[in-house]
């Protein structure tokens, strides 16, 4: 006889607190491995000792594949295995206290209950639980021994992303939202979407155990590319069909667009929303996850360590190599134990979801130990010779004539590549630079043996290369040098105002023709529209220095301009009888100011309003303005209002009320676009007290 359905009561309240899962808004039981939780379940009949519990994920769960597990009521906790002791019994309830082993599959669990004396009973259903990684257990692979890093990389909702350029560095906040409603479904389904899943389903369930596996399926899924995943890549310049990269705000948004549409891919990302994605991701299962910039970033498609850039005689950055040195790349990188590596490669591991090269056919990227990357081990797994070469890849700088396909050196330079490796701080909302974590200074002679190191692993010392310079074309010195100084402001909206020096170094007169141009582009730095281009002749005498101011009108960029703001400019001098010189500037503009504030103290559940100015800085009307905020335990969703045009030099204020749900540090996430302004973003910190 089937046994009556028996109630159970979760212990919701007092079991998240002790599994750190609190900050879920969920009605199931969410739990951590290797941590034992309460259940209370009335409506059995049988004694105790004769209660035997299922716990079964996935479509096929088998004991042999660790996704079914059955066990008695015991005296002790099992260390290697699920385990239940009793805690209490009344005449018609039993609370046990559940545990399962710190390697357990994590993800969706069925748990029945079924009485050992009568054979013919089949299992009652005690309902569903949610198991994910734990942090705060020594046992399990993703250990992290500092609590406050667990509360920074798993709890923490809020991060602030690195972006700008070398020269610039500038940083906006966003929401990853790993605790919203619904969000950990969605990376439950995004698991079961993946093409592992797919081809073997039991066999990749009994692979979620492994924080190295999920990483790596994660990496591949939160691209669209193989897989039908999260967000569709655009680095055109051109973001019609969708929303531009840059006016996210956070990532609730996209997995909530991405479930909505029936999983098709949400247009568009770039590297940072591909690597904010992942995070939240990431943390919502319990690994923990940072987003890590790296500024001047190798994209190294032939697998050589070397990035080869293509100049025009005009000086115009010609898009014709798959390799390229991005202003930065934002990627991510997760704390687990590499025990199929070993223990000193244990730690951070670089996971990339930006889909750039495919690995083992398909767009994903890691995890590759850091530790292996700065120590040169690029024979190791996964795609360490990538990584590698984003952070430490040699540049070459070559003239080109289309007509002709002849190509000349202009120079290389062994220390552009991979600076100011920068991520937030634990707990503050600082940059720290974690450049050194990478590599060794750059320069020194440990560096260039590690690379020298990598080199011979990867074959490529031995073997005869066509492409590359002669040593006679690295050792030649130029006659003369330039460098681009700013001059003025950089800001949307006002004029670039630069100053071109060029120096003679030799103790004879130079006569040079020099070549300039400026193009608008993607933080990519991919050529989108020429903006100004101008050449003059120089002539310099012996160790003489010359100035050349060089102005380029707001009114000359504006059309241009990407949301990245970006434009670059290049002046290539030829000189007379000597070797070409390449001066070169990318430059990152800022844009306005947006102001936040709140009017009053923020308590929980009552209103309390919020104003948002913002001044036209130019002297010409903006239209199509519109304000976006966003932030959690604040407001649900994303709210989005419109704001009428704005004329020369207008002042607006735009007031919103909020209803804050939790009490904490809070932040406030706007986003601003208008047509002359792309997004310009700023946070606030919201203290909500009782």
């Amino acid at each position: 006889i089937a046994a009556t359905q028996p109630s159970t009561n979760w212990h919701l309240k007092e079991n998240a607190r002790d599994h750190h899962t609190s900050k879920f808004s969920s009605k199931e039981l969410i739990v951590r491995r290797g941590q034992a939780f309460i259940v209370t379940f009335h409506g059995t009949e049988q004694p105790e000792q004769n209660l035997t519990f299922i716990a079964e994920t996935g479509p096929k769960p088998s004991k042999l594949a660790k996704t079914q597990a059955t066990f008695g009521i015991s005296s002790t906790v099992s260390k290697e295995s699920w385990s239940a002791v009793l805690q209490s019994t009344s005449s018609n309830s039993v609370s046990i206290s559940i545990s399962s082993p710190p390697n357990a599959v994590i993800g969706r669990y069925k748990l029945s209950v079924q009485s050992t004396s009568s054979e013919s009973s089949s299992p009652a259903s005690l309902g569903t639980f949610v198991l994910l990684f734990n942090p705060w257990s020594s046992g399990d692979d993703v250990f992290m021994p500092n609590k406050a890093e667990c509360d920074e990389y798993v709890l923490e909702e809020f991060g602030i992303i690195f972006a700008g350029n070398k020269n610039r560095i500038n940083s906006f906040g966003w929401n990853f939202g790993q605790f919203q409603e619904d969000i950990l479904n969605i990376c439950l389904s995004m698991l079961d979407r993946s093409l592992n899943y797919r081809q073997d389903p039991a066999t990749d369930v009994s692979h979620r155990n492994d924080p190295k596996y999920l990483g790596r399926v994660l990496s591949a899924m939160v691209n669209a590319n193989d897989d039908q995943g999260v967000l569709l890549g655009n680095w055109s310049g051109n973001y019609d069909g969708g929303k531009s990269p840059s006016s996210w705000t956070g990532s609730g948004e996209i997995l909530q667009n991405w479930k909505k549409s029936g999983f098709k891919p949400v247009r568009y990302g770039q590297c940072w929303v591909f690597a904010a994605v992942l995070t939240t991701v990431l943390r919502c299962l319990g690994i923990p996850t940072r987003t890590i910039t790296n500024f001047s970033s190798a994209h190294d498609a032939d697998g050589n360590l070397r990035v080869d850039e293509f100049y025009d005689a005009s000086g115009n950055h010609l898009d014709r190599a798959a390799d390229s040195i991005w202003n930065f790349h934002v990627w991510n990188e997760s704390w687990f134990s590499r025990s199929d590596l070993g223990p000193s490669y244990s730690g951070w591991q670089v996971l990339d979801a930006t889909p750039q090269e495919e690995s083992g056919g398909i767009y994903q990227c890691g995890p590759a130990s850091r530790n292996a990357i700065k120590e040169g081990d690029v024979d190791l797994d996964y795609d360490c010779p990538f990584v590698f070469a984003e952070v430490n890849a040699d540049c070459m700088y070559w003239n080109y004539d289309p007509a002709t396909g002849k190509k000349t050196l202009m120079f290389s330079k062994s220390t552009v590549i991979g600076q100011f490796i920068s991520t937030k701080a634990v707990g503050r909302d600082d940059r720290v630079d974690v450049t050194n974590d990478y590599k060794y200074e750059e320069g020194s002679k440990k560096e260039r043996d590690i690379f020298k190191k990598a080199r011979k692993k990867l074959g490529l010392e031995d073997k005869f290369d066509p492409t590359a310079p002669t040593p006679q074309e690295i050792d030649q010195k130029p006659d003369i040098s330039g460098k681009f100084k700013v001059a003025g402001p950089l800001e949307v909206g006002k004029d670039l105002n630069l100053i071109l020096v060029l120096a003679n170094l030799q103790s004879d007169a130079k006569t040079v023709h020099v070549n300039m141009t400026a193009w608008s582009t993607v933080y990519t730095r991919r050529p989108v529209h020429e903006i100004w281009k101008d050449s003059i002749p120089v002539t310099l005498s012996p160790k003489e220095e010359k100035q050349f101011p060089i102005k380029i009108s707001y009114t000359a960029y504006q059309q241009q301009l990407t949301t990245d703001n970006t434009i670059q400019v290049t002046a290539l001098c030829h000189v007379e009888g000597g070797i070409q010189v390449l001066v070169q500037r990318d430059i990152t503009l800022d844009n306005p100011a947006i102001d936040i504030q709140v009017l009053g103290e923020a308590k929980v559940n009552k209103e309390v309003d919020v104003e948002v100015i913002f001044t036209n800085p130019i002297d010409m009307e903006v239209m199509d303005c519109v304000l976006q905020v966003e932030g959690n335990d604040l407001l649900r969703g994303v709210l989005e209002i419109a704001i009428p045009p704005l004329k020369a030099s207008e002042k607006s204020s735009t007031k919103f009320k909020l209803i804050p749900f939790e009490t904490g540090p809070k932040h406030l996430l706007v986003n601003f676009s208008c047509d002359k302004f792309a997004d310009i973003k700023n946070f606030k910190m919201v203290n909500v007290i009782d």
